[in-house]
């Protein structure tokens, strides 16, 4: 093994600083560069596409940092290995890809307002599954997961157990999505009233979701793969143009409750009272800072 991969960083270092701090580090690094780039998105080209673009690389790139610093390179290649760990089990696959399409058009149908596709049901599930793994997983959750997950959540899991280690997760998560209540009107032209609202369901949102990542994180032995798969089928579910924006929300909530009652059933250790032991026996190898 090579010195640069033993070696510690000198007491006082931007390296030996990072290692101590990883999650704040991740944060610090993160949240105001994303927020820069979807303002200015937002400002200059009324499209907060490009912003969100740059948002992924700059996660991608912290995340990198982050784990360079922390764990050398060998926490590097761990942490890109759970892109490539697809060995989990079936039923997982079809949780990821088809739990959330069903349970909101389900939740369509309850509340009446199920619409009939206009292209056929064949084309609708095909756009899903084009925007699900092919739009959305592959090209941009995988990557982001690789960081929220991979960086952020697995250390807070591993220090407070999985449901308070998610609720942490899921603060910075929204926060780093706030500037998105401006991207359909401009800073201007949205009301305040409408902000809130929008601020207030990505929160309450961001909550039940990363619980539901979580659980599936240390369920499949950290496979990144499965996550960006679910992360989405959640963006695809809310923009079928069969349902109510809305109603995949109420589905995630659900699946979320179904997948912890199943697991708690199967396996007593996993969701509050989690530990960082019962995580490292799911294989999840906890990250230790180079200067402890």
């Amino acid at each position: 093994m090579s010195v640069e991969s033993t070696a510690p960083a000198p007491a006082g270092s931007i390296r030996s600083r990072i290692a101590a701090h990883p999650v704040a580090a991740f944060l610090l690094l993160a949240i105001p560069a994303a927020w820069l780039a979807q303002c200015l998105a937002i400002l200059l080209l009324q499209d907060v596409t490009p912003g969100l673009l740059v948002e992924l690389l700059v996660l991608l790139g912290a995340a990198v940092l982050v784990t360079a610093a922390t764990d050398s390179r060998p926490g590097v290649r761990r942490l890109f290995s759970g892109v490539v760990r697809w060995r989990v089990g079936a039923g997982w696959y079809v949780m990821a890809l088809l739990a959330l399409p069903v349970l909101t058009l389900l939740t369509a149908v309850v509340t009446g307002t199920l619409r009939e596709p206009g292209s056929g049901w064949a084309a609708t599930a095909g756009l899903y599954l084009l925007k699900a793994v092919v739009i959305g997983a592959v090209l941009g959750n995988i990557w982001e997961e690789l960081a929220w997950a991979g960086v952020v959540q697995r250390r807070l899991m591993e220090r407070k157990g999985v449901l308070a280690g998610s609720l942490l997760t899921a603060i910075p998560f929204a926060l780093i999505h706030l500037p998105q209540a401006f991207a359909e009107r401009g800073f201007a032209a949205t009301p305040w009233a409408d902000v809130a609202l929008s601020w207030g369901v990505l929160f309450g949102f961001a909550l039940v979701a990363r619980y539901l990542l979580g659980l599936a994180y240390i369920s499949t032995g950290g496979s990144i793969l499965i996550l960006g798969l679910l992360h989405g089928s959640m963006n695809a579910s809310q923009s079928m143009d069969t349902v109510d924006w809305w109603q995949f929300i109420p589905a995630v909530v659900v699946l979320t409750a179904a997948v912890a009652a199943y697991l708690a059933v199967r396996s007593p250790t996993t969701g509050q009272g989690s530990s960082g032991h019962a995580l490292r026996r799911r294989r999840i190898r906890p990250v230790r800072p180079a200067n402890p």
